[in-house]
């Protein structure tokens, strides 16, 4: 195979710059795409999308450009997950090209359905003491009160996609492979939970799971791409990377 390019879509809160170090630790067949999402980052000056729906136009509208000829697979974590889910269901409709393989990390499938806390609606000192509670924020963060302020503005308005979330797609099937990851303790994605992902695909679904919680990937940096990238790149097995 001659090269495939990753689209990586980050968790809530984050930018694409947490998965820079990826670059260094993927196979030079795989070109890494990190994702940047509205009003963070680079698209600062954009406004926070309002609705999945919105973020999803948006990263259907990129992959039409950026792989009309091209392989690609894509990787989402947590709220990435779901944007990845909703934008293949999004991607199918429109009968565009589809990923040859897609990871899902940290979240369930859309089929099950978990009462929301509402925390993007809290005052903000509350908000900032629950979204402290589930940890991903760098020591370095903490100590920046005026970055922390913009870093809990980019929060708050991900959580509000996350918990306004209603699938119109609830069990739809993929004919390709899928990936899915998660922290062993991370109790946002419990193994009975995440085992569901399985009844979404029509072909090969592998499980993997880590030391750590919700964030386990950012210690795990090295074996989640070496997964990838034996995954995705040719290695002389029929379908080793795709359906």
């Amino acid at each position: 195979m001659s090269g495939i390019k990753l689209f990586c879509l980050p968790y809530a809160g984050g930018s694409a710059a947490i998965y820079s170090k990826w670059s260094k630790l993927l196979d030079g067949a795989i070109k890494l795409y990190p994702f940047e999402l509205a009003g963070r980052a680079g698209r600062y000056r954009e406004p926070y999308y309002n609705t999945v729906n919105e973020a999803v136009a948006d990263i259907v509208e990129m992959l039409e450009e950026e792989c009309r000829d091209s392989e690609y697979a894509v990787w989402g974590h947590s709220l990435g997950s779901i944007l990845a889910y909703e934008t293949i269901c999004v991607l199918q409709e429109k009968n565009l090209r589809l990923p040859v393989h897609v990871f899902f990390s940290g979240r369930y499938p859309p089929c099950i359905r978990k009462e929301d806390r509402n925390l993007h609606s809290l005052p903000e000192p509350e908000f900032e003491k629950e979204a402290l509670k589930l940890g991903g924020i760098s020591d370095n963060l903490l100590k920046m009160k005026g970055l922390l302020k913009s870093a809990m503005q980019t929060l708050r308005a991900d959580y509000k996609l996350l918990e306004t979330y209603e699938s119109k797609a609830l069990k739809r099937r993929f004919d390709f492979n899928i990936s899915v990851f998660a922290g062993k303790e991370d109790e946002l994605a419990q193994p009975a939970d995440m085992d569901k992902w399985k009844n979404y695909c029509g072909g090969q679904c592998n499980f993997y799971y880590f030391e750590g919680g919700h964030f386990y990937l950012h210690k795990h940096a090295g074996e989640i791409t070496r997964i990838i990238n034996g995954t995705l790149v040719d290695t002389g097995r029929e379908g080793a990377y795709g359906g």
